[in-house]
């Protein structure tokens, strides 16, 4: 079935829902590591309760859920995956905190899509915070260890640098466990690269200094895992609704100008990190009024 510039493959089924996806000669689909829930208030930033609610209903906490929406791509006889989610490390409490029910299932859903760790050829982490690189690494008789033992973990260079050495304000979401173990794995990289000759690392800068986005390019066509640039559809909605959790907010804003015009002028399929009810789309311009048309 065709959505849009994408073709659905309906006869292989993903746990959640989504199906295999083909654009042009790459195969993708979305796996979870679950849904953790976040304080609405780190997620909307300076939006009143009063605008938010009516797009996230929260819970007698003020949380809200998030999805921890993970990318397999196959492209060239490599198997990429895009960001970890939370991982399996988190102690009792951390989970509680989180309010992640059943705790870790990145490896779960891999599994149930016929894929073992030692079958991910590169991680790609559009950045370090802790609920997209947490399944990094596992513990292992005592021990942190990579979970995908044959992987090329590929981090922009200066996000390497700002996790390592993290200030009062990033120091609790920046954790050492997820990339110091990963040692002569981890491939550091700078700028826009080039990972296969259908998949490019884009900086898009904001939500961290070297946050990266992850554009699939086939046939003409393209898709892009946005990360935490835009990880709801409604931040590019809505220009000015930004987390509070961005070290660059203004830089936020402008990047995301930047990047909704592109994926109107070019069609280009945006999925999206955060989200479930609308977890791919196709960005929408009439007049003043930007949308997100949900690929069902």
């Amino acid at each position: 079935m065709l959505q849009g510039d994408c073709f659905v493959a309906k006869n292989a089924p993903r746990n959640d829902g989504w199906s295999l996806m083909r654009l042009g000669n790459v195969e993708f689909f979305v796996v979870s590591d679950g849904v953790m829930k976040s304080d609405a208030g780190g997620v909307y930033g300076l939006v009143p309760k009063s605008l938010w609610e009516n797009v996230t209903p929260a819970d007698d906490q003020n949380r809200i859920p998030t999805h921890l929406n993970c990318l397999v791509i196959r492209s060239q006889g490599k198997t990429i995956l895009i960001d970890t989610g939370l991982g399996s490390k988190l102690d009792a409490r951390t989970e509680a905190f989180f309010g992640r029910a059943g705790g870790a299932q990145l490896l779960n859903e891999l599994a149930r899509s016929g894929i073992a760790p030692s079958e991910i050829d590169i991680v790609i982490n559009t950045h370090l915070h802790l609920d997209h690189c947490g399944g990094n690494t596992l513990r292992a008789n005592g021990n942190l260890a990579a979970t995908f033992p044959r992987a090329e973990y590929w981090i922009q260079r200066l996000e390497w640098a700002d996790a390592a050495f993290p200030n009062e304000r990033t120091r609790a979401t920046y954790l050492a466990e997820n990339f110091i173990p990963l040692g002569e794995q981890t491939r550091l990289i700078e700028g826009d690269t080039r990972v296969t000759d259908e998949v490019r690392c884009l900086i898009t800068r904001g939500h961290t200094r070297a946050h990266q986005s992850v554009l699939i390019e086939s046939n003409g066509k393209k898709a892009l895992f946005i990360g935490d640039i835009a990880g709801r559809a409604v931040y590019l909605e809505r220009l000015a609704w930004i987390p509070a959790y961005d070290i660059e907010p203004l830089e936020t804003l402008e990047t995301k100008r930047r990047l909704r015009a592109w994926a109107v002028e070019e069609n280009i399929l945006l999925i999206f990190q955060h989200e479930y009810l609308l977890t791919m789309g196709y960005m929408r311009r009439e007049g003043e009024r930007w949308w997100v048309e949900k690929v069902e």
